[in-house]
């Protein structure tokens, strides 16, 4: 073909071959938009969704990407929650309740697995608690077992809570108040007397993962801004109980009976928050998977808004019997939480906890990331 013919060749037929071409340009683009919106759309549901097993993990609820304020700006707030600080998290899904003693042991049965209550204490993860120079025990004194509530017979001063605590030989989440409890009837209760360790060790086989402190806070407050509980400013609105706390003792806290013990309740007892989840105050403290630092609020602050933070890379807790015992964060309170002590099911409330230890208010739940769920 000559320059010429070539040029006319152009002429006719380029125009319409470059218009075709930006039209079929421009109808993939809007067919890959499309894609991507239905699956951001798949991906990214309402809050508050409750996963069927089709459209989201069964029994899991969808907690939207956002920003909060995490800690406390109340004058009250104790020192470990201050100060107030920007942050922003990625949309996952949450259990929407505990992690069950029904579904604890189905995860036991599947694999064997012997929770750290029912092993022979390690001494150098018991030592690292302990200020240094503490002998170790006798080998007789270190037999498995768990801390138990044992309650007082009157009231005493609340500045040692060895008074109320014992460690329990035979105590563990088959017997969380000691060898002679069971779990009968208690098959939808909170699993307890698990460690750290054990909670990551159920999150593995379930292909999940522990909540970091930030999704955690983020998710227990359902959308609330700044309020005391995950349901708002008051206690018990109307009078109407929110969360197992020690409010359903008749006596002040730990005064109580052999008889008639405090415990855990089932899940899903109380009301739900704003996203859906259940007992995120109250029956149970929680595991999360961040290292505790009294001041970890404070040099997370000074980075200004932060996205999806995963915690200090070690722990400092200047209020344990060692500063530089490794420990976890524990989150939401339990059963034994009261006005006069405590107070861990304040939304905001944070303690730290010895990642080996297993005791009788102590459970857990899990997360999904988006990108982890395959529909």
């Amino acid at each position: 073909m000559t320059q010429l013919a070539a040029a006319m060749h152009w002429r006719a037929h380029g125009p319409r071959r470059a218009i075709a071409l930006s039209l079929a340009a421009a109808a993939l683009a809007l067919a890959g938009a499309a894609v991507a919106w239905i699956a951001a759309a798949r991906t990214a549901p309402a809050g508050g969704t409750v996963g069927d097993g089709r459209s989201g993990p069964a029994g899991m609820v969808w907690v939207p990407a956002g920003r909060f304020v995490m800690g406390n700006t109340s004058s009250k707030a104790l020192p470990n929650e201050k100060p107030g600080h920007g942050v922003r998290v990625a949309g996952f899904w949450m259990d929407r309740t505990h992690v069950t003693n029904r579904q604890f042991e189905q995860f036991v049965r599947a694999t064997g697995y012997v929770t750290t209550a029912e092993r022979v204490p390690d001494w150098p993860s018991l030592q690292a608690q302990l200020p240094p120079g503490t002998p170790r025990p006798p080998a007789g004194a270190m037999v498995p077992g768990a801390l138990v509530f044992a309650g007082t017979s009157q009231p005493v001063s609340l500045a040692d809570y060895m008074r109320w605590w014992r460690y329990m030989p035979g105590a563990s989440w088959r017997h969380p108040q000691g060898p002679q409890s069971d779990l009968r009837g208690k098959e939808d209760h909170p699993v307890v007397q698990v460690s750290y360790e054990d909670a990551q060790a159920y999150a593995r086989w379930a292909g999940k993962r522990l909540p970091t402190e930030a999704e955690w806070e983020y998710a227990a407050r359902g959308g609330l801004d700044q309020q005391r509980f995950a349901w708002g400013h008051l206690l018990e609105p109307e009078g109407r109980p929110m969360a197992r706390t020690w409010s359903a003792q008749p006596q002040v806290f730990p005064v109580a009976s052999a008889k008639v013990m405090p415990g855990t309740a089932p899940v899903a007892s109380y009301a739900p928050n704003g996203y859906g989840l259940y007992d995120m105050a109250g029956n149970a403290w929680q595991w999360v998977a961040d290292w505790y630092r009294y001041d970890a609020f404070a040099r997370q602050a000074r980075k200004g808004d932060v996205a999806n933070p995963r915690g200090p890379g070690e722990s400092f807790d200047p209020e344990g019997l060692r500063a530089d015992a490794p420990k976890r964060v524990i989150r939401g309170g339990s059963f034994l939480c009261s006005e006069e002590y405590c107070e861990g099911y304040r939304v905001s409330a944070r303690q730290g906890q010895d990642p080996y230890s297993a005791s009788a208010n102590v459970g857990f739940r899990l997360v999904l990331d988006a990108q982890d769920w395959r529909y």
